[in-house]
């Protein structure tokens, strides 16, 4: 995993349960003649091969930085399974749209392209290639684009890949990049903060953007950290805004807890969606009282890396995973929810996490995730441990 507060699991959990702020950086680059922040990874991306050459594009250099990670557990999974059998699913809503705005200007001064720009840079399904090019790997391959919910839905694909026996293992996750587009049209949709998101605040102004890429290596084995529930749903409500009364939200969460087998008293802390706009927090606090029915410890990590939009899912079910693989016995360490502690008396009430919070959780223990994207496209998995 590579987001804003650093380029390994080792960097990012410190600055990730102290609660790190200063990672989100100040441009004034992405949109003319505004300031805003953004949780962009900093440092030395890992360079494209010369033979995927026409894959080159930030997208790629942040998955191939994450790939990284998992690279040892891939090659042990190919020599095992063979390369025709483990598939590819990675979830992006802007892919390599920041080359293409820079290939467009060069075109429009001079009435060339560049010439490393390739089609397939911008193209969402290059991804899936590049990523299966890198890996050496021939099974399914392909990426899914449903905003926010991108790469959560990735990893639903993953395993629903296993289920039907078309692969033995999978690589998937998400990645996005920061990038002017994107950043002008949530301007032009008055949804960025001013200055910092502040979820689940009276004072709350909208999202603060930000990049990264997760991937995981999905497999049928059993114990370690299991995907063990998933729901979906979809509002049809509007292009960009959620059903008001959160019907969306509460449907994605009840299915992951039905595909779990789980009752709702068996999750110890919940991963918000928590962007920060006024319509989100509204619609996810209601889900949520009606769900679980007690304040449950729940945070959103987005003011600490930003919104990744398509990556998100990928990269908060990293963070459940880092909570369950680094725990303390019988409590997991949350992390907290950074805000300017004013609540909104029009939202139920939350056991937001305060900073420095151990939640206790024998094993196995059950964390929800929650992915809610525009159009109404909603994902909420559960990850819980399971004895090796």
């Amino acid at each position: 995993m590579v987001n804003a507060l650093g380029s390994s699991l080792d960097e990012i959990w410190p600055r990730l349960v102290a609660g790190d702020q200063s990672r989100l950086r100040l441009r004034d680059d992405l949109v003319p003649g505004q300031a805003l922040r953004f949780g962009e990874v900093a440092g030395e991306l890992a360079a494209i091969p010369t033979a995927l050459a026409a894959y080159a594009c930030r997208a790629n250099r942040l998955g191939l930085s994450a790939y990284t990670g998992i690279r040892d557990s891939v090659e042990s999974s190919k020599a095992r399974f063979g390369a025709a059998r483990i598939g590819v699913v990675v979830g992006s809503s802007t892919g390599g749209i920041a080359e293409a705005q820079a290939a467009l200007a060069q075109w429009s001064r001079s009435g060339s392209m560049p010439e490393s720009f390739r089609l397939v840079q911008l193209e969402f399904g290059g991804m899936a290639e590049f990523l299966a090019g890198i890996a050496g790997l021939e099974g399914p391959r392909y990426t899914l684009s449903t905003a926010c919910s991108a790469s959560a839905k990735a990893l639903v694909s993953a395993r629903t890949l296993l289920e039907l026996d078309v692969c033995d293992a999978v690589v998937a996750g998400g990645v996005d990049t920061l990038c002017g587009l994107t950043a002008n049209g949530f301007v032009a949709l008055q949804a960025v903060a001013k200055d910092l998101t502040n979820p689940m605040s009276r004072n709350r102004s909208g999202i603060t953007l930000g990049e990264g890429a997760a991937l995981f290596l999905v497999m049928r084995e059993r114990g370690g950290v299991q995907l063990l529930g998933a729901g979906e749903s979809s509002d049809a409500h509007h292009m960009s805004a959620p059903d008001p009364e959160g019907k969306g939200a509460e449907a994605c969460m009840r299915a992951a807890l039905a595909d779990a087998g789980l009752e709702p008293g068996a999750i110890a802390y919940v991963n918000l969606h928590g962007t920060g706009t006024p319509q989100n927090d509204a619609t996810e606090s209601a889900a949520l009282e009606r769900v679980f029915g007690r304040p449950i410890p729940c945070s959103s990590t987005k003011p600490l890396v930003g919104h990744a939009l398509g990556a998100s899912g990928a990269l908060e079910a990293g963070i459940c995973w880092m909570m369950l693989r680094r725990r303390d016995g019988a409590r997991i360490a949350a992390p907290p929810h950074r805000w300017d502690g004013v609540r909104d008396p029009d939202l139920p009430p939350l056991a937001l996490v305060p900073e420095a919070t151990w939640i206790h959780a024998p094993p196995p223990a059950a964390i929800m995730s929650n992915s809610f994207g525009f159009g109404g496209s909603n994902c909420s998995v559960i990850l819980a441990e399971e004895p090796e």
